[in-house]
């Protein structure tokens, strides 16, 4: 009789570890539906700037510290590719970003906006722009120096506005 108390306990108990795994099992599968989604939101951009740029190589490593994927690309004349995307002047800046998606990030913008900026692209956007090279911003960083900068808005109608305030270091991250 103690063998056969013992043979059910275990068999129960058994029962008990098949069940968790099967649990187990199932949640990590819904896990990895998820995953695709993720890689599928990823921060791709092929970045266009001076073969000899320092600042530019500083802001790309900005950004794969935050898990983009950049391609970078060197070519002879970097106004005509921003002229080709539809840069103004006006929002100028060292090197110029393009998404997967088509929109332009033109400078020193830091990864957390571009990356809230593809989550819900504004209507009519063309993309961002960090125009000239504020110091501090990713890349242009100068030990604790910093100039308070504004990210713009580029639209496709030509016209912008202010898509962030950036007053300190601590708002790029």
């Amino acid at each position: 009789m103690k063998n056969s108390i013992v043979k059910k306990r275990y068999k129960t108990l058994s029962e008990r570890w098949i069940s968790l795994a099967i649990v187990l099992f199932a949640l990590a599968a819904c896990s990895e539906k998820e995953v695709p989604d993720t890689v599928a939101n990823a921060l791709e951009l092929d970045v266009y700037k001076s073969e000899t740029c320092g600042c530019c190589g500083a802001w790309i490593e900005h950004l794969e510290a935050h898990g983009a994927k950049v391609s970078v690309h060197h070519p002879q004349d970097l106004s005509a590719i921003k002229a080709q995307f539809g840069v103004g002047n006006l929002y100028e800046s060292c090197h110029t970003g393009v998404s997967k998606q088509g929109y332009v990030f033109e400078g020193h913008i830091p990864a957390k906006y571009i990356q809230q900026f593809l989550a819900q692209p504004p209507a009519n956007a063309l993309g961002l722009s960090v125009p000239g090279m504020p110091l501090g911003s990713p890349g242009m960083e100068m030990n604790d120096r910093f100039q308070p900068y504004e990210i713009v808005l580029m639209k496709k109608d030509g016209t912008y506005s202010t898509y962030a305030k950036i007053e300190s270091m601590e708002d790029q991250y």
